[in-house]
Protein backbone atom coordinates (compact mmCIF):
# COMPACT_ATOMS: atom_id res chain seq x y z
CA UNK A 1 0.00 0.00 0.00
CA UNK A 2 1.06 3.69 -0.91
CA UNK A 3 2.52 5.92 1.91
CA UNK A 4 -0.50 7.48 4.11
CA UNK A 5 -1.16 10.97 2.21
CA UNK A 6 -0.03 13.14 5.33
CA UNK A 7 -3.59 14.42 6.10
CA UNK A 8 -3.82 16.97 9.35
CA UNK A 9 -5.15 20.05 10.77
CA UNK A 10 -3.04 21.92 8.81
CA UNK A 11 -3.96 20.51 4.99
CA UNK A 12 -5.36 23.05 3.27
CA UNK A 13 -7.22 23.00 -0.22
CA UNK A 14 -7.25 25.34 -2.99
CA UNK A 15 -10.96 26.91 -3.87
CA UNK A 16 -12.28 28.41 -6.88
CA UNK A 17 -11.32 32.18 -5.82
CA UNK A 18 -7.53 31.30 -5.07
CA UNK A 19 -7.48 31.08 -1.30
CA UNK A 20 -6.54 28.18 0.49
CA UNK A 21 -9.05 27.03 3.17
CA UNK A 22 -8.12 24.53 6.11
CA UNK A 23 -9.04 20.70 5.68
CA UNK A 24 -10.29 20.10 8.44
CA UNK A 25 -12.11 22.28 10.73
CA UNK A 26 -14.03 21.94 13.92
CA UNK A 27 -17.78 21.96 14.01
CA UNK A 28 -19.56 23.49 17.08
CA UNK A 29 -23.28 23.03 16.20
CA UNK A 30 -25.30 22.21 19.45
CA UNK A 31 -22.89 24.03 21.46
CA UNK A 32 -22.90 26.87 23.88
CA UNK A 33 -21.42 29.02 26.41
CA UNK A 34 -18.20 27.76 28.11
CA UNK A 35 -18.57 24.37 26.40
CA UNK A 36 -18.49 26.33 22.44
CA UNK A 37 -15.42 28.24 24.21
CA UNK A 38 -13.55 25.15 25.36
CA UNK A 39 -13.93 23.42 22.67
CA UNK A 40 -12.70 26.22 20.23
CA UNK A 41 -9.64 26.20 22.47
CA UNK A 42 -9.06 23.22 22.94
CA UNK A 43 -9.40 22.58 18.94
CA UNK A 44 -6.62 25.41 18.47
CA UNK A 45 -4.30 23.35 21.38
CA UNK A 46 -4.59 20.78 18.89
CA UNK A 47 -3.24 22.80 15.50
CA UNK A 48 -6.61 23.20 14.38
CA UNK A 49 -7.13 26.38 11.71
CA UNK A 50 -10.78 26.56 11.38
CA UNK A 51 -14.29 27.08 13.41
CA UNK A 52 -17.64 26.39 11.53
CA UNK A 53 -19.92 28.48 13.70
CA UNK A 54 -23.71 30.19 12.52
CA UNK A 55 -25.83 32.55 13.38
CA UNK A 56 -28.41 29.75 14.43
CA UNK A 57 -26.04 28.58 16.73
CA UNK A 58 -25.91 31.27 18.43
CA UNK A 59 -22.48 30.71 19.73
CA UNK A 60 -20.57 33.44 17.11
CA UNK A 61 -19.53 35.74 20.10
CA UNK A 62 -17.96 32.86 22.14
CA UNK A 63 -16.28 31.56 18.80
CA UNK A 64 -14.79 35.11 18.71
CA UNK A 65 -13.92 35.49 22.67
CA UNK A 66 -11.99 32.09 22.40
CA UNK A 67 -10.14 32.92 19.36
CA UNK A 68 -9.29 36.14 20.44
CA UNK A 69 -8.13 35.09 23.40
CA UNK A 70 -6.12 32.05 22.80
CA UNK A 71 -4.58 34.21 20.11
CA UNK A 72 -3.16 36.67 23.20
CA UNK A 73 -2.43 33.23 25.14
CA UNK A 74 0.76 31.38 26.06
CA UNK A 75 -0.91 28.55 24.41
CA UNK A 76 -0.29 30.29 21.13
CA UNK A 77 3.57 28.95 21.10
CA UNK A 78 3.61 29.58 17.21
CA UNK A 79 2.34 33.20 17.58
CA UNK A 80 -0.33 32.61 15.02
CA UNK A 81 -2.01 36.07 14.38
CA UNK A 82 -6.17 36.04 13.06
CA UNK A 83 -4.86 35.86 9.46
CA UNK A 84 -3.72 32.47 9.89
CA UNK A 85 -6.99 31.00 11.27
CA UNK A 86 -10.38 30.83 9.44
CA UNK A 87 -14.03 31.70 11.23
CA UNK A 88 -17.04 30.64 9.23
CA UNK A 89 -20.97 31.41 9.64
CA UNK A 90 -24.04 31.46 8.04
CA UNK A 91 -27.33 33.00 7.56
CA UNK A 92 -29.99 31.71 9.43
CA UNK A 93 -33.02 32.85 7.04
CA UNK A 94 -32.95 33.72 3.39
CA UNK A 95 -35.31 36.27 4.27
CA UNK A 96 -33.85 39.38 1.60
CA UNK A 97 -30.98 41.88 1.07
CA UNK A 98 -31.00 43.60 3.89
CA UNK A 99 -31.94 41.08 6.28
CA UNK A 100 -29.02 38.88 5.19
CA UNK A 101 -26.05 42.23 5.67
CA UNK A 102 -27.17 43.30 9.03
CA UNK A 103 -26.85 38.89 10.02
CA UNK A 104 -23.26 39.58 8.90
CA UNK A 105 -22.40 42.95 10.36
CA UNK A 106 -24.32 41.43 13.53
CA UNK A 107 -21.78 38.62 13.22
CA UNK A 108 -19.13 40.23 13.03
CA UNK A 109 -19.97 42.35 15.84
CA UNK A 110 -20.45 39.42 18.28
CA UNK A 111 -17.47 37.66 17.13
CA UNK A 112 -14.72 40.45 17.09
CA UNK A 113 -13.04 38.64 13.86
CA UNK A 114 -12.59 41.54 12.03
CA UNK A 115 -13.95 39.54 8.49
CA UNK A 116 -15.69 36.46 7.92
CA UNK A 117 -13.21 34.15 5.91
CA UNK A 118 -16.66 32.04 4.69
CA UNK A 119 -20.17 33.47 5.25
CA UNK A 120 -22.33 30.65 4.15
CA UNK A 121 -26.67 30.58 2.61
CA UNK A 122 -27.60 28.13 5.68
CA UNK A 123 -30.58 26.52 3.22
CA UNK A 124 -31.73 27.41 -0.14
CA UNK A 125 -35.32 28.16 2.19
CA UNK A 126 -37.64 30.99 1.05
CA UNK A 127 -37.86 30.85 -2.42
CA UNK A 128 -35.94 32.11 -5.68
CA UNK A 129 -36.05 35.68 -5.49
CA UNK A 130 -34.61 35.49 -1.86
CA UNK A 131 -31.98 33.24 -2.55
CA UNK A 132 -30.84 35.62 -5.01
CA UNK A 133 -31.32 38.80 -3.08
CA UNK A 134 -29.40 36.77 -0.32
CA UNK A 135 -26.69 35.96 -2.28
CA UNK A 136 -25.92 39.57 -3.47
CA UNK A 137 -25.94 40.47 -0.32
CA UNK A 138 -22.79 37.90 0.35
CA UNK A 139 -21.20 39.32 -3.15
CA UNK A 140 -21.32 43.06 -1.65
CA UNK A 141 -20.40 41.98 2.03
CA UNK A 142 -16.83 40.54 0.22
CA UNK A 143 -16.98 43.81 -1.59
CA UNK A 144 -16.63 45.79 0.74
CA UNK A 145 -14.39 43.81 3.15
CA UNK A 146 -16.95 41.70 5.33
CA UNK A 147 -16.53 38.56 3.96
CA UNK A 148 -13.69 37.08 1.89
CA UNK A 149 -15.11 33.81 0.53
CA UNK A 150 -18.68 33.24 -0.17
CA UNK A 151 -21.01 29.94 -0.27
CA UNK A 152 -23.97 28.22 0.08
CA UNK A 153 -25.34 25.05 2.66
CA UNK A 154 -27.46 22.08 2.24
CA UNK A 155 -27.97 23.10 -2.21
CA UNK A 156 -29.40 20.85 -4.27
CA UNK A 157 -28.40 20.50 -7.90
CA UNK A 158 -31.19 22.63 -8.73
CA UNK A 159 -30.12 25.15 -6.38
CA UNK A 160 -26.92 24.97 -7.52
CA UNK A 161 -27.34 25.54 -10.94
CA UNK A 162 -30.33 28.42 -10.50
CA UNK A 163 -27.39 30.57 -8.81
CA UNK A 164 -24.40 30.06 -11.87
CA UNK A 165 -27.16 30.72 -14.37
CA UNK A 166 -27.66 33.96 -12.60
CA UNK A 167 -24.22 34.99 -14.17
CA UNK A 168 -23.41 35.74 -10.54
CA UNK A 169 -20.42 38.34 -9.80
CA UNK A 170 -19.11 35.60 -7.23
CA UNK A 171 -19.23 32.12 -7.66
CA UNK A 172 -19.98 29.98 -4.86
CA UNK A 173 -16.76 28.55 -3.29
CA UNK A 174 -18.40 26.20 -0.93
CA UNK A 175 -21.29 24.06 -0.64
CA UNK A 176 -21.93 22.58 2.71
CA UNK A 177 -23.57 19.59 3.28
CA UNK A 178 -24.28 16.24 5.12
CA UNK A 179 -22.06 13.55 3.81
CA UNK A 180 -20.46 10.37 4.82
CA UNK A 181 -20.23 7.30 4.00
CA UNK A 182 -23.68 6.56 4.45
CA UNK A 183 -25.23 9.61 3.04
CA UNK A 184 -22.80 10.00 -0.33
CA UNK A 185 -24.99 12.39 -1.91
CA UNK A 186 -22.98 11.66 -4.92
CA UNK A 187 -25.79 13.99 -7.21
CA UNK A 188 -24.64 16.74 -5.83
CA UNK A 189 -21.15 15.77 -4.64
CA UNK A 190 -20.69 15.24 -8.58
CA UNK A 191 -21.98 18.32 -9.90
CA UNK A 192 -20.04 20.40 -7.15
CA UNK A 193 -17.08 18.66 -8.85
CA UNK A 194 -17.51 19.72 -12.00
CA UNK A 195 -17.99 23.11 -11.17
CA UNK A 196 -15.05 23.76 -9.37
CA UNK A 197 -17.17 24.21 -5.76
CA UNK A 198 -15.60 22.81 -2.89
CA UNK A 199 -17.83 20.33 -0.75
CA UNK A 200 -17.49 20.88 3.11
CA UNK A 201 -18.88 17.69 5.19
CA UNK A 202 -20.83 18.23 7.94
CA UNK A 203 -21.91 15.05 10.30
CA UNK A 204 -19.17 13.60 8.75
CA UNK A 205 -19.13 10.93 11.56
CA UNK A 206 -22.76 10.27 11.08
CA UNK A 207 -23.22 11.58 14.53
CA UNK A 208 -21.68 8.13 15.60
CA UNK A 209 -24.86 5.98 14.48
CA UNK A 210 -23.21 3.35 12.36
CA UNK A 211 -20.10 3.28 14.52
CA UNK A 212 -20.87 -0.31 15.26
CA UNK A 213 -21.89 -1.25 11.48
CA UNK A 214 -20.15 -4.74 11.12
CA UNK A 215 -18.03 -2.93 8.31
CA UNK A 216 -17.35 -0.23 9.61
CA UNK A 217 -15.97 -2.10 13.03
CA UNK A 218 -14.27 -4.44 10.43
CA UNK A 219 -12.61 -1.69 8.53
CA UNK A 220 -11.34 0.11 12.09
CA UNK A 221 -9.94 -2.84 13.47
CA UNK A 222 -7.89 -3.29 10.02
CA UNK A 223 -6.65 -0.35 9.88
CA UNK A 224 -6.26 0.11 13.60
CA UNK A 225 -8.20 3.75 14.23
CA UNK A 226 -11.23 4.95 15.53
CA UNK A 227 -14.78 5.17 13.85
CA UNK A 228 -14.56 8.40 13.98
CA UNK A 229 -10.51 8.51 11.82
CA UNK A 230 -12.30 6.28 9.73
CA UNK A 231 -14.92 8.61 8.35
CA UNK A 232 -12.46 11.61 8.79
CA UNK A 233 -10.36 10.00 6.47
CA UNK A 234 -12.79 8.35 3.85
CA UNK A 235 -13.81 12.17 3.43
CA UNK A 236 -10.53 13.42 3.36
CA UNK A 237 -9.68 11.27 0.35
CA UNK A 238 -12.70 12.24 -1.31
CA UNK A 239 -10.98 15.79 -0.98
CA UNK A 240 -14.07 17.08 1.03
CA UNK A 241 -13.31 19.48 3.90
CA UNK A 242 -14.74 17.52 6.95
CA UNK A 243 -16.01 19.52 10.07
CA UNK A 244 -16.38 17.04 12.79
CA UNK A 245 -17.94 18.44 15.79
CA UNK A 246 -17.38 17.36 19.62
CA UNK A 247 -16.59 19.53 22.56
CA UNK A 248 -14.27 16.56 24.54
CA UNK A 249 -10.83 17.80 24.29
CA UNK A 250 -9.53 13.73 24.00
CA UNK A 251 -11.79 13.84 20.38
CA UNK A 252 -11.21 16.78 19.56
CA UNK A 253 -7.61 15.67 19.28
CA UNK A 254 -8.07 12.20 18.13
CA UNK A 255 -10.90 12.63 15.47
CA UNK A 256 -8.10 14.73 13.23
CA UNK A 257 -5.20 12.05 13.78
CA UNK A 258 -5.49 10.39 10.59
CA UNK A 259 -2.21 10.70 8.89
CA UNK A 260 -1.02 7.17 9.91
CA UNK A 261 -3.10 4.98 7.60
CA UNK A 262 -4.63 5.54 4.42
CA UNK A 263 -7.76 3.36 2.71
CA UNK A 264 -7.32 1.35 -0.32
CA UNK A 265 -8.79 2.19 -3.30
CA UNK A 266 -10.85 -1.39 -2.72
CA UNK A 267 -12.32 -0.46 1.03
CA UNK A 268 -12.83 3.46 -0.16
CA UNK A 269 -15.51 2.03 -2.51
CA UNK A 270 -16.84 -0.92 0.00
CA UNK A 271 -17.51 2.53 2.34
CA UNK A 272 -18.92 4.44 -0.55
CA UNK A 273 -21.06 1.46 -0.92
CA UNK A 274 -22.71 2.03 1.86
CA UNK A 275 -24.84 4.81 1.45
CA UNK A 276 -28.41 4.53 2.77
CA UNK A 277 -29.36 7.97 2.62
CA UNK A 278 -28.74 8.16 6.34
CA UNK A 279 -30.07 11.85 7.00
CA UNK A 280 -28.56 12.74 10.17
CA UNK A 281 -29.73 16.57 10.43
CA UNK A 282 -32.00 17.70 8.15
CA UNK A 283 -31.92 17.74 4.62
CA UNK A 284 -33.75 20.81 2.39
CA UNK A 285 -31.76 20.03 -0.97
CA UNK A 286 -35.11 19.41 -2.65
CA UNK A 287 -37.00 22.18 -1.32
CA UNK A 288 -38.83 25.10 -3.94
Amino acid sequence: MASPTPFSVASKVKLNNALFIPQIQLGVFLTSGKDTENAVRHSLNAGYLAIDSAESYANERECGDAIRSWLESEDNIKGLQRKDLWFTSKVRHNTGYEATRRSIKTGLEKSGMGYMDLYLLHSPHGGKANRMECWNAVEDAIADGEVLTGGVSNYGVRHLQELLDSNPKVKPAINQIEVHPFNTQTAITSFCEHHGIAIEAYCPLAQAMRFDHLKIVELSQKYTCTPAQLFVRWSLQHGYIPLPRSIKQERIVSNVDVAFFQINVADMLVMDGLDEHLVCDWDPTDVE
